[in-house]
């Protein structure tokens, strides 16, 4: 079996597991992320928790953080690096708390379909401002990042009415492929 074919296997039991309709891949018209053979650790999480990204993410990440503070704007790492396992984990914690799978999958992708997997997604924080929530977008920290950064190869994943059926989350940027 090929690594290709293991992991499609490994995701159909992690999805069934879940609960995840069969069809989930066809509708979300979000791409299968790889988890990278090469991951570097970050700073610490703004929880103090061990973080990865690919060693180019990192570096852009860091560029653009250091750049944010010079101008007065505080971005913080929130979460990084996820593995499908831990992208699994996420989700049966939501499910045992009673919250309906169809509901689940506005906010969180099935294993498998999570930027995280890349090690090239960042969820970022700023102060004054909860964690994942959507009053990131009316920040100085969420207006420096539209503004700059492009430049340091990030991206908003999820804007509004995005067509991948995620709810806005401004608080998660992806570098772009290396």
């Amino acid at each position: 079996m090929s690594n290709s074919d293991q992991t499609q296997s490994s995701l159909k039991q992690l999805h069934q597991a879940l609960g995840i309709p069969s069809d989930y891949a066809a509708n979300c018209a979000l791409p299968l992320c790889l988890e990278p053979s090469a991951l570097v650790d970050t700073e610490l999480d703004f929880y103090q928790r061990r973080q990865k990204l690919t060693p180019t993410a990192f570096s852009a990440w860091s560029r653009m953080r250091e750049a944010a503070t010079s101008q007065g704007i505080s971005l913080f790492l929130i979460s990084a690096f996820r593995g499908y396992q831990y992208q699994h984990d996420l989700i049966a914690r939501k499910l045992e708390k009673g919250q309906p799978i169809e509901s689940i999958l506005r906010v969180n992708a099935a294993p498998g379909y999570s930027e995280h997997h890349s090690g090239r997604a960042v969820d970022i924080g700023t102060m004054d401002c909860d964690a994942l929530s959507e009053s990131f977008g009316k920040t100085n920290a969420y207006q420096w990042l539209v503004d700059n950064s492009d430049g340091y190869g990030f991206s908003l994943s999820y804007p509004r009415d995005n067509p991948f059926g995620i709810d806005f989350e401004p608080w998660h940027w992806c570098y772009k492929e290396e």
